[in-house]
């Protein structure tokens, strides 16, 4: 299959659409990012690479961060993540605090906001530097330095980020926070603000289509794991919109509002595309558009 020009097709198609929806706003630092920027980028499990566009620029990854959080929260054998974290689908928008109260301090998921908070709140107890650790933790999986927090990025993101303080201090007022509501959510919007392109995260997520084996070094997670964390990404990586990106594109995936989303088809491949305008749900219009794509035009999806 030649996938080069398959993707350039879809790049073709897709970035000559007029209405490219609208960057994230509500974070300052992401609200003045470039509607035109577009890349998409896929490695397959034999080592080979196509791409086009903006894949090789680097962005705020977001919630797209969660799914790796998860699999560092996930190595570790003495903590039971299914006790405070459920795996259902929300249904709701990935901010949402109503939920919360309703089942008692659980979070639905771990990629909402809140059941994100609680990952963050695992990792800030089992490291010992949990920020540099995490970094590392990324930059180890896929063996590049040059990986880094945008600090701009965090810092906006705590100056705005109310809902995700109500969310904390609701979470640690059933108990379901261990730490300290500044400290668990300074290490959440770093993690939040990692600093990314396509390739970078493709490379980030192929033990999730490699099950469970890093291609760069011997860190893994065990089969088992990564089923669990696949299975979780097909059903709430996309929020509200998580049953039609199943139906629509038929991969597992994650999506962030800086307009990145990442999905994977076991054994076979990594895709990521960065366009950083978004829908009303919060993810990536064009992006959502290019996958849909990719997965009709190659017929590979799970399904």
């Amino acid at each position: 299959m030649d996938y080069q020009a398959i993707l350039e097709t879809i790049y073709q198609q897709v970035t000559a659409i007029k209405d490219k929806g609208t960057p994230a706003a509500y974070i300052p630092e992401l609200a003045h990012i470039d509607v035109n920027n577009f890349g998409l980028y896929l490695q397959n499990n034999t080592g080979d690479v196509y791409g086009v566009g903006e894949y090789d620029t680097k962005f705020s990854i977001q919630s797209i961060s969660k799914a790796l959080a998860l699999a560092l929260a996930s190595s570790f054998d003495a903590v039971d993540i299914l006790k405070r974290v459920d795996v259902e689908p929300s249904g709701h928008p990935f901010n949402q605090l109503a939920l919360i109260e309703i089942e008692n301090g659980i979070p639905r998921n771990p990629f909402i906001n809140s059941g994100a908070i609680v990952i963050a709140d695992i990792l800030v107890s089992q490291l010992e530097n949990p920020k540099a650790d995490f970094l590392n933790y990324v930059r180890d999986i896929t063996g590049d330095t040059s990986i880094a927090y945008d600090l701009n990025v965090a810092a906006s993101e705590k100056a705005t980020g109310h809902k995700n303080f109500a969310a904390a201090h609701l979470l640690k007022s059933f108990g379901n926070l261990h730490n300290d509501v500044d400290t668990v959510l300074d290490f959440y919007f770093h993690q939040c603000a990692l600093h990314m392109s396509c390739v970078q995260i493709a490379k980030a997520f192929h033990l999730f289509a490699n099950r469970g084996k890093c291609q760069v070094n011997k860190l893994r997670l065990t089969e088992q794991k990564v089923k669990r964390i696949n299975a979780i990404m097909l059903t709430c990586g996309f929020y509200d919109e998580a049953g039609e990106f199943a139906f629509e594109v038929g991969l597992p995936g994650k999506s962030g509002v800086g307009g990145g989303i990442v999905a994977l088809l076991p054994d076979n491949f990594v895709i990521s595309v960065w366009a950083p305008g978004l829908n009303k749900r919060g993810n990536s219009k064009l992006g959502m558009l290019a996958l849909e794509q990719f997965t009709t035009k190659t017929e590979l999806s799970i399904f």
